[in-house]
């Protein structure tokens, strides 16, 4: 034992946590979030002995999907002794290893040997929790392991040598618009559950009409969506600016003055700070490592390791130019997304007033598309970039590729949404061949299929809130069918 508390004072901080031991049942939300699926998925797949680590930003839920799959488990028929859950930033359970803390676990509730299930939330949090994860699969095969981080807990070189072939990592980002509608309780009715927004390519305009139409009672929560974000805490909050306090303190200021000096060892944290609310303001937009490191003063190397580190601390989503064929791209210049518009606005007290701002609108939607491109395509590994003509300055927003797909996607978010010859969505698509794309728009009637002139291109214009409801309702519908 560690010396400083005593097995008996850990075991009662574990029973804490695990009230199934003792028969009390649990009050868990009763909606499941495509994360839930896919963990309970591979947890339980007999084929496999990996490890399953789940990743995403704070408060997006981790912790409760591991309580609902002990839940589950024990629906299934589990001994409910069988399932430890363990809060490894737990004040007192961080003075104890995972070796010590299961020590205790089989000495007084399920003897050594028998199968049991491991839920380690915030497992980064737990010393050497890498080589542990790493002797527990190897070593104890009847140990079915699933393990939680706020930031990637694969980011150091050992673990990811020492991780081939012994854990999978699933990522699970901020509520989509269709995760959100369902735990308000406000989803739309009537609508295909199999409906895909690639499926209105095809669709007749009466089709278009009528989701239109069902869907126009959602625009109230949309924009509430976009303001305060997709953070299950903060979803049936009625006050801005209580959303907005509880995501700068609860979420982005202990990523960085906890998360990232525990786990990257920073030691300038205002550095870091700085540097982020600059990403803040320019997000969706290249970021310019020199002149970012000019307008700072940091240096270049400073710049482009604290950039990373967001990324790995699940704060910004980096997109890269568009690479022909997948071609790597030297000197890349990337573009900077907050995982969730919501962060920007809490980070820059950006109140209702931003519903009313065309150019902030563009941005904060943006991210929003972003973000449910990202999670619908994740089990593809696609590569998600952006294309910019160095010559004419054309762009496109947004462009999804993989091996048998590139899906271009535009926003436009404004009154005007009109697909011209010369845009850079025509353009792109005439050099790529690509013979489909989205413009993603603000208006109800901009929600039709148009062709520029002279092209074989056809777009579907769709307004923001129906696009990202129906990418929302695909990735769930994909996962838990």
């Amino acid at each position: 034992m560690t010396g400083i508390v005593d097995g008996a004072r850990l075991l009662a901080q574990m029973t804490g946590y695990n009230p199934w031991w003792v028969g009390k049942p649990q009050r868990l939300p009763s909606f499941r979030r495509v994360a839930f699926h896919r963990c309970l998925e591979r947890l339980t797949d007999s084929r496999s002995r990996r490890a399953v680590l789940l990743s995403g930003p704070r408060r997006v839920g981790k912790s409760t999907i591991l309580n609902q799959i002990a839940q589950e488990l024990i629906a299934q028929g589990n001994d409910p002794k069988s399932i430890l859950y363990l809060s490894l930033d737990d004040n007192l359970l961080k003075l104890a290893a995972l070796p010590e803390l299961l020590e205790i676990f089989h000495e007084s509730i399920l003897p050594e040997g028998q199968s049991a299930y491991l839920l380690l939330d915030e497992v980064h949090f737990s010393t050497d929790w890498d080589s542990h994860l790493k002797t527990f699969i190897d070593h104890r095969p009847e140990y079915r392991i699933l393990a939680t981080g706020s930031a990637s807990i694969e980011h150091r070189q050992r673990t990811a040598d020492s991780g081939v072939g012994r854990w999978v990592t699933i990522s699970i980002p901020t509520l989509s618009f269709y995760e959100y509608l369902r735990l308000i309780e406000r989803a739309p009715g009537g609508i295909d559950t199999k409906l895909k927004a690639s499926d209105l390519h095809r669709a007749s305009a009466g089709t278009r009409a009528l989701l239109a139409s069902t869907m126009r009672a959602t625009l109230p929560s949309f924009k509430r969506y976009l303001l305060t974000g997709g953070f299950p805490e903060t979803a049936k909050i009625t006050d801005v600016a209580e959303c907005q306090r509880l995501i700068r303190e609860d979420i982005v200021d202990k990523v960085l003055k906890r998360d990232v000096t525990a786990l990257f060892g920073v030691r300038l944290v205002a550095d870091l700070e700085r540097l982020f609310l600059y990403v803040c303001l320019h997000s969706g937009g290249i970021v310019n490592a020199s002149t970012c490191a000019s307008e700072l003063g940091l240096s270049r190397s400073t710049v482009d390791d604290h950039l990373d580190i967001l990324v790995r601390s699940n704060l910004l989503y980096r997109v890269g130019p568009f690479a022909r064929g997948g071609k790597k791209i030297l000197k890349a210049r990337y573009k900077y997304y907050l995982v969730d518009a919501a962060l920007r606005n809490a980070i820059l007290l950006s109140g209702e007033a931003v519903l009313q701002d065309v150019n902030e609108m563009g941005r904060v939607v943006e991210t929003a598309v972003l973000r449910h491109l990202f999670a619908f395509h994740y089990r593809d590994l696609p590569t998600i970039s952006y294309w910019l003509d160095s010559r004419t300055k054309k762009e496109v927003d947004i462009i999804v590729q993989h091996p048998s797909y590139t899906i271009p996607v535009e926003v436009k978010y404004r009154d005007s949404a009109n697909v011209e010859a010369n845009s850079g969505l025509a353009i792109f698509c005439a050099e790529e061949k690509v013979r489909r794309a989205f413009m993603v728009t603000r208006r109800d009637v901009d929600f039709d299929i148009v062709q520029p002139t002279g092209s074989s291109l056809t777009v579907l214009r769709i307004p923001a809130h129906i696009f990202t409801y129906l990418v929302g309702q695909a990735e769930q519908h994909q996962t838990s069918r």
